[in-house]
């Protein structure tokens, strides 16, 4: 009688994070294609300077408010269901067996690029843009424009452009959890997957860090290397497994 009740109750509970990660991802991941998608362009097509300054100082920040919370409940809410799930399926098979399962390989794979992500919008994107509004700030009062902003901009940008990038196939490979099985056995790959995976990844974090957005300055650029980048994992997938 306890255990079911005790097991109802993580099933609620693993509902209520299911489904608060859903609604703090919707806000991430779609101001992420509003600054990338409609924002980005609207900067770029405007040559009225008041208007890019009023933007950045009153729209940007309370933008840039929800995002980061967002990212950050997103993340939170995630990583507690990865330790909750990985809690409840040890004690239910035997110890790293579950890393061996079509499951975990898929919802692994999208936590790997979502926690990149995460770090991207604390690390390099708010706090660049931090410096790109207090800048339009000084400005609008008078004050010289800090010359380090056009690079600071820029690399904001990469880091931008890289999210969307790594937001197609970690929503990929966050449905496929539950929707897209494969067999995982001793003749499957399963190391080998993981090392590509690593470098595929970490190289394009490394270019997000120091690098330039290259094919992925536009916009069907970006979309188009984010569903290669799906296929390319798709494929590994199909041959490594």
């Amino acid at each position: 009688m306890l255990k079911t009740i005790m097991d109802s109750n993580m099933g609620g509970l693993l509902f209520l994070l299911r489904w608060l990660h859903l609604f703090f991802g919707i806000i991430w991941i779609g101001l992420l294609y509003y600054f990338n998608f409609v924002q980005g362009a609207f900067m770029a097509e405007t040559s009225e300077a008041v208007a890019k300054s009023q933007v950045t100082q009153k729209l940007v920040p309370r933008a840039l408010w929800w995002f980061r919370w967002g990212a950050m409940w997103t993340f939170v809410t995630g990583l507690t269901m990865l330790l909750a799930y990985s809690h409840l399926e040890a004690h239910a098979g035997p110890g790293m067996a579950i890393l061996r399962s079509s499951n975990w390989i898929n919802i692994l794979t999208g936590a790997f690029f979502a926690t990149l992500m995460f770090l991207n919008v604390w690390l390099i994107i708010w706090p660049n843009q931090k410096k790109i509004i207090a800048n339009a700030v000084n400005t609008a009062a008078g004050k010289p424009a800090d010359p380090s902003v056009p690079a600071i901009a820029a690399r904001a940008g990469v880091a931008s452009r890289t999210n969307v990038l790594f937001s197609i196939p970690m929503m990929f490979f966050m449905l496929a959890k539950n929707h897209l099985g494969y067999a995982v056995d001793d003749n499957s790959n399963l190391c080998l997957y993981w090392i590509i995976a690593a470098v595929i990844i970490l190289g394009l974090e490394v270019n997000a860090i120091k690098g330039k957005s290259g094919p992925m300055t536009t916009i069907k650029g970006v979309v188009s290397c984010g569903f290669a980048l799906t296929l390319i994992f798709a494929i590994l997938l199909t041959v490594l497994m």
